[in-house]
């Protein structure tokens, strides 16, 4: 049976207009007839096309800042030295969004409406109040914080300038990606697309404007992204308020579940943090050991990242809801092959990219920038980063299954593994125990993919499998559906 779609309190009309008969005509998934694979790419696409849209906001801008005539590779660098703040704001949102997500998801597939209602609307009032503080604590000390991170008194200015912008558009984008998780559990994985696609493509027409016809370069990239991010808002609040939207919204924060959400969000939320950490770490070493010069090389590195990582984060993400669903509904069969597909996706992509990286890495560094010098230095620093990729798929695997079943503890664990353990003191470790100079801060990625995705992985199929193979002797009602518990029905 598809989930019951049940009354809204509140409701967001603009009657004849294109959106609302679009809105009207988008299905949901089912998730408790559909075949597995079917349900894993209806709701992986749009999430594909969701985040390749979403990281307009961050590639666009370096595109267009890496081009500005004179200046591009310096305003790139400084840009490049705003990602550890970037990266925090992206951990509170996964935090909320993908570990409200899976909690979500496993309520209503056992048919508790009723908390999967509050634990949608504790995520939304915490993601509000977090992005304000966030806004807040920036805007205040941007200037100390920059220099924490590795910016110089020259370099101050462009950086400080484009981090102040940018911020103010904190809340528009934690509403629109932190409730993207909830929108696609209940089945409307095109509306959540349909969201970022909004300011996307905003952003991609306000970019040149603003950094080039009215010459406010990196100071007009930030602002293009924040005015984007308030459309893709909009959008996100014109379905929560909606007839689609099963769950009304409401005021006041379930600590309860307020602590539960951010339990599970721990997981996503280290791994961003450590992602800021090693930013930090590498824009540090690269600037003693290279300059401001490898500090854009690694912008660039870290850009070419986000582009590839896209594709295997829509498949990971796209089958969570899916694992989540059926756990909570007791059917260990379609959690298996949910995994299964999901690995195989994976791989298949990962190789691909590997190959690719290795045989055109310029094709990737043409695309930010057209410095000669430039190029030839990333192209290695590409081919030293991406020598062990195909092990993300071990580590997205098993890091996905972990957080889809709620598995707190070890999502958490090898989070801290691969970055805060392996990756940080590698950073400083190999180019300057070992001698490895700014080799060695490419270097450390691959080997913290090798060891901590293998380790994921074993671990996920030594714990998960077992709990899985119990479950097919212990079948219950939907009325008893209690993790960890077998109640005959």
């Amino acid at each position: 049976m598809t989930l019951r779609t049940v009354p809204t309190v509140t409701h967001c009309h603009a009657l004849g207009s294109p959106l609302t008969h679009e809105y009207k005509k988008m299905k949901k998934i089912d998730f408790d007839h559909g075949s597995i694979f079917s349900n894993i790419i209806q709701t992986a696409l749009p999430m594909l096309t969701a985040q390749i849209l979403s990281l307009l906001y961050s590639i666009v801008d370096r595109i267009y800042i890496g081009r500005i005539p004179g200046e591009g590779t310096q305003a790139l660098g400084a840009v490049g030295l705003c990602f550890p703040v970037i990266l925090i704001v992206a951990a509170f949102t996964n935090m909320y969004g993908m570990g409200g997500g899976p909690l979500f998801s496993i309520e209503l597939g056992r048919g508790n409406r009723k908390k999967a209602g509050e634990l949608l609307n504790t995520a939304l009032r915490l993601q509000v109040l977090t992005a304000l503080i966030l806004t807040g604590v920036c805007e205040l000390t941007g200037s100390r914080l920059l220099l924490l991170f590795g910016a110089t008194p020259a370099e101050l200015p462009v950086t400080l300038s484009y981090l102040r912008i940018y911020m103010l558009g904190t809340v528009f984008h934690m509403i629109s990606a932190g409730m993207g998780p909830f929108i696609v559990a209940q089945g409307y994985s095109v509306f959540s697309m349909a969201s970022v696609a909004a300011g996307a493509v905003a952003n991609l027409i306000l970019d040149p404007i603003l950094i080039f016809r009215f010459g406010m370069g990196v100071e007009g990239a930030a602002a293009a992204t924040v005015i984007s991010q308030f459309l893709a808002a909009g959008v996100t609040f014109f379905f929560l308020l909606g007839r689609k939207n099963e769950f009304p919204l409401t005021l006041g924060i379930a600590l309860p579940y307020a602590g539960q959400i951010m339990g599970l969000g721990t997981a996503p939320f280290i791994m961003q943090i450590t992602n800021s950490m090693v930013q930090i770490a590498c824009n540090n070493v690269l600037m003693h050991f290279g300059g401001a010069a490898y500090v854009s090389i690694m912008t660039i590195v870290s850009s070419v990242r986000s582009i590839l990582d896209t594709p295997v984060m829509a498949v990971a993400e796209g089958t969570s809801p899916i694992i989540s669903y059926n756990y909570g509904a007791r059917r260990p069969e379609k959690i298996r092959k949910a995994i299964k597909i999901m690995t195989l996706m994976a791989l298949a992509y990962t190789s691909s990219m590997w190959l690719l990286v290795f045989v055109r890495p310029v094709w990737f560094v043409r695309i930010f920038s057209s410095d000669r010098v430039l190029m030839d230095q990333c192209a290695r620093a590409l081919h030293l980063y991406f020598y062990a990729f195909v092990f993300q798929t071990l580590q997205y695997s098993g890091q996905t299954v972990f957080k889809a079943l709620n598995k707190r503890e070890k999502a958490i664990f090898f989070s801290l593994l691969r970055k805060a353990v392996l990756v940080v003191p590698l950073t400083y470790a190999l180019p300057c125990l070992l001698g490895m100079g700014t080799d060695g801060v490419f270097l450390a990625e691959p080997v913290s993919n090798v060891i901590g995705g293998t380790a994921c992985f074993v671990t996920m199929l030594a714990t998960v499998m077992p709990e899985l193979k119990a479950m097919d002797s212990c079948p219950v009602s939907a009325s008893h559906q209690l993790q960890g518990t077998c109640h005959k029905s």
